[in-house]
């Protein structure tokens, strides 16, 4: 079983969020990566570009198919994670930590609090 960090807010759609300050790191679950298979393409949003909650902001590609990312809170694109663009394969080996997609600034950081927790991420992908 992988081990999905307390400190981390989960959403249906398999996104997770730290939150640092008003800044929060988005990538995606173990469960989401295993369910995808082998990752080969990683579409990144630009830097600057803003996004709201729910929204598709980029895309992942497998062996078995694409898949849209789903910001799980609004904000600004501040970072992304340029070693996804060379090795996609990253997101496999390391979804919670290094493999992480994008940093945003909040634009309404209370929307964390509306997010699962990982124990009621685990049940729901457990059902």
């Amino acid at each position: 079983m992988a081990d999905y960090p307390d400190s981390y807010q989960y959403t249906a759609e398999h996104e997770w969020v730290s939150v640092d300050g008003d800044i929060g790191t988005i990538g995606i679950t173990h469960h989401a990566q295993d369910e995808l298979g082998d990752v080969v393409f990683v579409e990144l949003p630009e830097v600057g570009a803003s996004f709201e909650q729910n929204a598709a902001f980029g895309t992942i590609e497998s062996v078995k198919a694409v898949s849209d990312l789903y910001a799980p809170v609004s904000g600004e694109v501040v970072e992304i994670n340029e070693e996804l663009v060379d090795r996609p394969e990253a997101i496999n080996e390391d979804p919670h930590s290094s493999a992480w997609i994008v940093k945003v600034k909040f634009s309404d950081p209370g929307q964390v609090d509306a997010l699962m927790t990982a124990s009621d991420y685990q049940a729901l992908i457990q059902e």
